[in-house]
Parts: structure tokens; C-alpha cells; sequence
């Protein structure tokens, strides 16, 4: 395969006689799918030696792209502009319309799953973002001295409060206040102390549900998260819980997608699943007896289960994004392309 080089691409852009085709050489060449991205993304199969020196070429000649796109934009808009002062204009005629844009596809992936389980008649709570310690955490089985705090202790403020970790706070504030049956989601922002990093951000949106009544399993989970991934990913999309320990659910299970990207032919080379076949997307369990005491609920009575997964991770899982913080960079191009 030949080399990509700056001096091709320079051609075809100073070649570009409209807006769109330049738009069109940078999604060739830039967008989620483009060959000097797919390069940068292939990067890590090739030798040590030969990866900063590779490294540094591809992104010499993406910046020097992205240079020449908008230097070619400025162009053809100046040409435009001069071209239209030349002309006559009727004032009576109707204006340009502004540009529309569309929904962050975080917003929109929300919106999908809030559809969904209204189908299944969930409804959707909300609660404060700052929160007692006891509604955080101790509510939930997570004493000041649990390990399992250690992964979710957060940022304080000087009164105690503490910036939720998850929507869960949400769950406890609505079961002291209603009885059974419930049956609801709590979508939400979240703030963690997370070193950032491709998979890991500090402050994300998150869904959690919850379903109290008489009965429930832990088949009912399952036909539930079923109905939720075939509804975001296609009828094909296969579930996986895996054992697991979470201080406020007991069984507690991870929730796995088959993926959604690769077959069994191309799988030992997909970056979604990492060559498993299978997608982590998030925890869910039984209600702990615990928890539905410490709300007034009798476990002797009641059962129920819960489940929670962040937007952010199971966005970048359907649109193939590497690092998560590209979703909330400030990066217009990058959200065109949703």
C-alpha cells in the first residue's frame, strides 16, 4: 500500500471547489473511518522502532491537513464573498436561515434509553447532585469503612456533602417516599475521582434503574436488559451476566453485549471487544435485603433488582470511539460527524 504523504493530499485540496468537497477530503482522510486515522489507530501493531517515528509522521501531516482545509475554506469563502459583492442584490428576498445543528449523540443515546423503558413502563426520577453520605453510600451497604468505597469516594465538600457517584442516591430518596410497586430509571450526571484517561473521565452521565414489587428474579433482570441492548444495538445483540460483587445487590452480575462491530472471522483483530467477542457494559443485581430495609421495605415481602451503565462508555461501544473524552472536547468538526 502506498504511503500516505502531505504533498498528495495538498493537490486534492487545493483542487476542492467547494466547501463540501473539502469537507469530503477531511472525512476521507480525518473522520472516524479516515486512512490517516485508521494508520494512527494501527500504529501499535507495528515494531517498537518504528512507532514514535510513524507516530510523528502521521501527525505532522494531520496537522499540516487540517491547516490546509481551513486555509482552502477561507479561500473559496473570500472568493464567494467577493463574487456576491459584485452582484445585485433584492433586499425584499427572504434571508438565509441559520444552520441547525443536532443532538450531542451522549443526549441522544439518553433520550434511546429513556424511550425504551417507558415502553416498559418505567418512569423516569430525578434527585440532587449533591448529596449526604448516607444516601451516596451508607444506604447502600458502603459504611465509611467498606473497601468498596475506596472506589467510589469522591470529591467533599467543606460540609460533608459529597458530589454523587451514581444515580443510586436517586433509587433511595425515591423508595422512602413511595412503596411499592416501582418500577424507574434515574439518569444523571456523576462525578468520580478518576484519573482521566482514553476510558476513564471524571464527571460522566450515567442510568441506573430499579424495579420493586412482589416476586421479581433474576429472570426479569435479564428479559429487561435484553430488551434494552436489542432496542440500542439490533435484534442480533446477545446478553452475558457474569458473577460479580456490588455492596447493595446480592447476586450481583456484570452485563456484557455481544459486540455490535465484529464477526467470528474478523474478531481476533477487533478493537471493540479486544478479540472476546464481548462488550462490558455495566453492573446490575438483586437488591440487597439490606437496602430495602434501610427504605421501610420488608425483603420478606419484596424483591427487586437494579442495574446501572454509563452513556458515555456504551457511546463510544456503538460509534467505535477510542477515548472518551473526545466526547466532551470542544471540537465542532469531531460532533459533525454524529
Amino acid at each position: 500500500m502506498k504511503e500516505i504523504t502531505f504533498n498528495d493530499i495538498e493537490g486534492k485540496i487545493a483542487e476542492a471547489e467547494t466547501e463540501g468537497q473539502v469537507e469530503a477530503l477531511r472525512i476521507e482522510y480525518l473522520g472516524r473511518k479516515g486512512s490517516i486515522t485508521k494508520e494512527l489507530r494501527n500504529i501499535s501493531e507495528l515494531p517498537k522502532s518504528k512507532r514514535a517515528r510513524e507516530g510523528a509522521r502521521l501527525n505532522e501531516i494531520k496537522n499540516k491537513m487540517e491547516e490546509a482545509l481551513s486555509d482552502r475554506i477561507d479561500q473559496l469563502r473570500s472568493q464567494k464573498l467577493q463574487e456576491e459583492s459584485s452582484q445585485h442584490y433584492d433586499m425584499t428576498m427572504p434571508g438565509i436561515s441559520p444552520g441547525i445543528g443536532h443532538l450531542h449523540p451522549v443526549e441522544q443515546l439518553e433520550r434511546d434509553v429513556v424511550e425504551l423503558f417507558m415502553q416498559l413502563g418505567f418512569e423516569v426520577v430525578d434527585g440532587p447532585e449533591i448529596e449526604t453520605e448516607w444516601y451516596c453510600f451508607e444506604a447502600l451497604n458502603i459504611g465509611p469503612d467498606h473497601p468498596a468505597r475506596d472506589m467510589q469516594d469522591t470529591f467533599y465538600l467543606e460540609n460533608g456533602a459529597v458530589p454523587r457517584t451514581h444515580t443510586s442516591s436517586v433509587q433511595i430518596r425515591h423508595m422512602e417516599n413511595n412503596n411499592p410497586p416501582i418500577r424507574v430509571i434515574a439518569p444523571g450526571k456523576v462525578y468520580r475521582n478518576e484519573d482521566e484517561d482514553a476510558t476513564h473521565i471524571w464527571s460522566f452521565r450515567q442510568v441506573e434503574g430499579l424495579v420493586v414489587d412482589y416476586d421479581i428474579s433474576l429472570s426479569d433482570l435479564k428479559g429487561t436488559l435484553e430488551y434494552m441492548l436489542k432496542g440500542l444495538f439490533g435484534e442480533d445483540t446477545e446478553l452475558r451476566l457474569r458473577s460479580n460483587y456490588f455492596p447493595y445487590t446480592e447476586p450481583s452480575v456484570e452485563m456484557d453485549a455481544s459486540c455490535m462491530v465484529c464477526n467470528e472471522a474478523s474478531r481476533r483483530h477487533c478493537r471493540v471487544c479486544k478479540g472476546t467477542g464481548w462488550v462490558e457494559l455495566g453492573g446490575a443485581g438483586m437488591v440487597h435485603p439490606q437496602v430495602l430495609r434501610n427504605v421501610g421495605v420488608d425483603p420478606e415481602e419484596y424483591s427487586g433488582f437494579a442495574f446501572g451503565f454509563g452513556l458515555e462508555r456504551i457511546t463510544a461501544v456503538k460509534y467505535q470511539l477510542t477515548d472518551l473524552r473526545d466526547l466532551w472536547r470542544p471540537d465542532i468538526r469531531f460532533l459533525r460527524q454524529f
